[in-house]
């Protein structure tokens, strides 16, 4: 019995351990993308963020897209039902490094959704039951710690429904690094960015990258977490 004790408090350190590393992170990238996108905002292009993606788009055949502005900063998307590239108010208009890296990593998305690129269709996908999962999944998972001791069935419930999001995530990753990929190579096909520039592109983005690397972290660590709290309780 002590062992078992032993054991599961140095699990729970351990978890605890790996959410302090995860949460510093996090913190890390964050800062490191905040400050690289107000440092390449600083270096001019003759082009704006609109005036890029609707370029690359109209370059890679695309002419069904639409590029919108929408309220807020880094809150740049594309939606693919509704076949528009979502550019924030710091990108839409502004002639930078940064606002042309983002402008072609959210039409990259769009190139993704013409050529049919695999993982982006399972991240389409998933969509409905990962809408379905975040609606219900802190209540279930909330009940299931509060009755773990008489039943684990609402845990494990709640269990399924946080890996649904937690593999969300990592289907998440290839799609933005390959929606990156292709920006950078376009920026440089098309002339936008030159050798000086290029550089910076890459770095705004792969600063982007990495907060989608700690996010899937995290929700790894936390599904292992309540795992291990069901097979302990079980």
């Amino acid at each position: 019995m002590e062992q078992m004790l032993l054991n599961g408090n140095t699990a729970d350190y351990l978890m605890w351990g790996i959410f302090g590393l995860v949460t510093l992170a996090s913190w890390i990238v964050q800062k490191s993308l905040q400050s690289k996108f107000e440092k390449y905002s600083k270096v001019p292009l003759p082009f704006t963020g609109k005036e890029v993606a609707e370029r690359m788009l109209r370059e890679n055949g695309i002419f069904d897209v639409e590029v919108v502005s929408v309220e807020g900063s880094l809150t740049d998307h594309y939606n693919p039902s509704t076949h528009k590239v979502n550019l924030s108010e710091s990108v839409y208009s502004i002639n930078s490094v940064a606002a042309a890296a983002v402008a072609a990593h959210e039409c990259g998305h769009a190139v993704q959704h013409q050529k049919g690129y695999a993982p982006l269709r399972l991240r389409s996908a998933l969509v409905p039951a990962v809408s379905f999962s975040s609606k219900f999944m802190p209540w279930i998972l909330l009940i299931g710690m509060l009755l773990v001791n008489f039943s684990v069935i609402p845990l494990g419930v709640g269990i399924v429904l946080f890996a649904i999001t937690t593999f969300f995530s990592l289907v998440t990753l290839p799609v933005e690094v390959d929606a990156s990929r292709r920006a950078i190579a376009w920026l440089e096909k098309a002339g936008i960015t030159d050798k000086e520039t290029t550089p910076m592109a890459k770095s705004a983005l792969h600063a982007a990258a990495y907060t989608y690397v700690v996010a899937a972290l995290s929700s790894l660590a936390t599904l292992l977490y309540y795992v291990l709290i069901f097979f302990r309780r079980k």
